[in-house]
């Protein structure tokens, strides 16, 4: 769905509005990826630019914003000014959904249909603290809520009922895959994890079993680092020390949530002339990123990002391929019945405002009826006034706008008469 599509009415529609590893390169997804500390802010700004219900899923694969508003041009503005980007910038890389695209892309994010990695799970996770983040904000509401609930029951069913998640490699099993390719056996080596997060995590667990010489955690909050740290039987640091321990490390792996770079070149320079240019492996898992890319041109550094690992989680993909099959076809089932629900919502304030005009009459014709009863008239009178009165005005609309239709606007007036009274002909 590209940017130029057009908006059928001006009512207040569901739409998702992001850019993900499929339609841009980590350059750009950089660019827009929110500050997990301050997405609590960025969802309220929001709010102010006619957004009824807001939130935001920023991973290192994607940014997307799910919304009810009543046109996707005002969620992107704010997009661009938020991040203080051009839109000629990301424009050729956002997708737009509306409505129906919209619960489907939900579903296939939340069922791992979407992901790099087929199948994943840590997207599930990372989509339900998004939502907490917006319920916790304010501004989920109503809408939104209803979608989400229903998206993770969506992705629990795909998950039972298919092997989307068999035989999948991880980004973090990917990393500790490629750093073998490179130096062998990891047993000599001694290992530098930066951030203390689940992808952190998951890292430290995949190495952990190649008995490296050492693992260090590196992370700001020395508490937290410390907490991993035990649990793999490492030490741990504080990120402010890198500039004078990075020399001490053959691997480095790397995932925070800093907006800007941790691991810079003229750092890396001295740590290779430490090492008498030993070579270092690098791999940045983080959006933005945490190492600066100019670090990869050295001759002696391996540098990969979760961009460069993406021909690695391939494996098994096969198999998961057919299982995709068939969660699409669970996912099709629910995005029918949930779009039907969608349908039945944008019909309630019609239906609101037909009761409203009904009982205006009403109350209209009930408070001349007593006023005739007052004046003295006869009950069965009053009620034989009432009664003409209150068919004339109901049929008075319909009889008039039949009378001034013509050609088919008349015929298909005509048919929907019809079709709301048991008209004979």
């Amino acid at each position: 769905m590209k940017l130029k599509r057009r908006i059928k009415n001006i009512h207040m529609q569901l739409y998702t509005v992001g850019i993900n590893h499929t339609t841009a390169p980590i350059a750009i997804r950089e660019k827009v990826a929110f500050d997990p500390d301050h997405l609590s802010q960025a969802l309220l700004e929001l709010m102010e630019h006619k957004v009824s219900e807001a939130a935001i899923l920023s991973t290192c694969n994607r940014s997307e914003i799910y919304a009810k508003a009543r046109d996707p041009k005002i969620i992107i503005d704010w997009l661009c000014k938020y991040h203080g980007i051009k839109l000629k910038t990301i424009e050729s890389h956002l997708y737009v959904y509306e409505n129906q695209e919209a619960i489907q892309h939900a579903f296939r994010v939340a069922s791992g249909l979407d992901s790099m990695v087929l199948g994943e799970p840590q997207i599930l996770g990372q989509m339900k603290q998004a939502i907490k983040t917006a319920e916790n904000t304010g501004t989920l509401g109503p809408l939104l809520n209803k979608l989400f609930q229903k998206t993770f029951s969506v992705a629990k069913e795909v998950r039972t009922k298919t092997d989307i998640g068999m035989s999948s490699i991880s980004m973090a099993a990917a990393s500790i895959k490629l750093a073998e390719s490179i130096f062998g056996d990891l047993k000599t080596s001694k290992v530098l994890l930066i951030g203390a997060g689940e992808m952190i995590e998951l890292c430290a667990e995949h190495i952990k079993n190649r008995q490296p010489k050492s693992m260090t955690v590196a992370n700001r909050s020395l508490d937290r680092g410390l907490a991993l740290a035990k649990k793999i039987k490492g030490d741990a640091c504080l990120i402010s020390e890198l500039s004078d321990r990075l020399h001490e490390f053959d691997i480095v792996l790397s995932s925070t949530a800093s907006q800007l770079p941790i691991v810079g070149l003229g750092m890396v320079e001295r740590a290779l002339k430490t090492r008498r240019n030993r070579p270092m492996f690098m791999v940045d898992l983080a959006v933005p990123r945490d190492i600066e890319p100019e670090v990869g041109e050295l001759s002696d550094v391996y540098l990969y990002t979760v961009d460069d690992l993406s021909h690695l989680i391939e494996e098994g993909l096969t198999n998961r391929q057919s299982a995709a099959i068939h969660a699409q076809k669970i996912i099709d089932h629910h995005v029918k019945d949930f779009t039907q629900w969608l349908k039945t919502r944008t019909i309630v304030p019609t239906i609101k405002a037909l009761r409203d005009h009904a009982e205006s009459y009403r109350v209209t014709e009930l408070k001349k009826a007593q006023k005739l009863l007052n004046q003295g008239m006869k009950p069965e009178e009053v009620l034989e006034v009432l009664s003409k009165a209150l068919a004339n005005k109901f049929v008075h609309h319909p009889s008039q706008a039949l009378n001034q239709a013509k050609g088919e606007e008349h015929e298909l007036l005509t048919k929907t008469l019809k079709k709301i009274y048991p008209l004979k002909d």
